[in-house]
């Protein structure tokens, strides 16, 4: 018990001299370590008599706890003591707010594909992709669209500098997403529901509407006793959704050849609701895709009997949508990555 009480008190007076966290650590060592003193002495309950061992056992317990957290409390004054020491040296205001770390912004174009496949997903359709790089067979031929087509000629692509595949062609940025209906169709078969969102490519000359690069979205039904009855019922409510109000779609004839019949959508102005406005151009309509029942050759392209399935596709600018949604007068900001453009969003 004296050996105890001299060791507290000993250590404690080391303690209050001590200056730096080093010699604190050493000292900690010393006396409670796994080979210190405390230890030593508690080597001494095997050779005590049993009446005696429990006594002093809790008594070394006392004193190994009241040693820990004389060692705790020192450290944690000496590490204050030193972070004084530190800020005392600093020449500027440590009280002053720091620079605000920026966080990103999705990107409107995200952002609207994004609800885009959300609102198809809902009415059953499944979210498809394709290849960037795409061969002239699944570009051009198997959409309908033969090399000696005028059709081509609406399409200025950049072609890639590789010798020519025997069956497919050329390799080609895709113009459109539409080579994706043909791959669908040879992977799954009919009937089939999907749409497709992508990047395409044109040889455009570059001004505030027209870009090398934008993105589209293709759609694609097919299945038995389809018509544009369904089309219309289709985009009524994908728009009406989109900007959430009721929404009028009407068609009108236009050209596709990988469709026949095919139609140009528009849908009433939904900034002012078919009364007339200057996006509208005081029509009460906005041009808004190119849609059709699909071509039988697309059909047998892609392995699908059009005897027995009937289908339609349709096809809108994504980017055209975004611009329209956020009054974006420039396209080419979409691409530029300016942080204040983003920023909006």
């Amino acid at each position: 018990m004296d050996k105890l009480k001299q060791l507290l008190k000993e250590t404690l007076e080391k303690i209050t001299r001590i200056k730096d966290t080093g010699a604190l650590q050493d000292l900690e060592v010393k006396i409670i370590g796994r080979k210190g003193e405390l230890t030593n002495v508690l080597r001494m309950l095997k050779d005590m008599p049993e009446e005696e061992r429990k006594t002093f056992g809790q008594e070394a317990n006392k004193t190994k706890q009241a040693l820990q957290e004389a060692f705790d409390e020192k450290r944690a004054s000496l590490s204050s003591s030193m972070m004084k020491s530190a800020l005392s040296n600093i020449d500027f205001d440590i009280t002053e707010p720091g620079i605000r770390e920026q966080t990103g912004h999705i990107h409107p174009l995200a952002k609207v594909q994004w609800e885009v496949e959300n609102i198809f997903s809902q009415m059953g359709f499944a979210i498809m992709d394709g290849p960037e790089v795409e061969s002239e067979y699944y570009n051009f031929e198997g959409l309908n669209i033969p090399a000696h087509h005028p059709a081509r000629d609406m399409q200025d692509t950049f072609f890639i500098d590789k010798e020519p595949d025997k069956k497919q062609g050329r390799l080609v940025l895709r113009t459109h997403t539409s080579p994706v209906q043909v791959r669908t169709m040879e992977k799954y078969g009919a009937p089939l529901r999907v749409i497709v969102p992508g990047r395409v490519f044109r040889y455009e000359a570059t001004d505030a509407s027209h870009d090398t690069t934008f993105d589209q979205v293709e759609g694609l039904l097919i299945d038995k006793d389809i018509s544009l009855a369904h089309l219309k019922g289709v985009m009524e409510e994908f728009l009406t959704r989109l900007f959430q109000r009721e929404a009028k779609v009407r068609f009108r004839p236009g050209y596709f050849p990988f469709v026949e019949p095919g139609l140009e959508l528009d849908f009433s102005c939904a900034l002012c609701g078919g009364g007339g406005c200057k996006v509208c151009k005081k029509s009460g309509w906005i041009e808004f895709m190119g849609a059709g029942m699909v071509h039988e050759n697309v059909l047998k392209a892609g392995g699908v009997d059009p005897k027995k399935y009937q289908g339609w596709a349709f096809g809108f600018g994504l980017t055209r949508l975004v611009m329209m949604r956020y009054a974006i007068d420039d396209i080419r900001l979409l691409k530029s990555a300016d942080p204040r453009f983003l920023k909006q969003f």
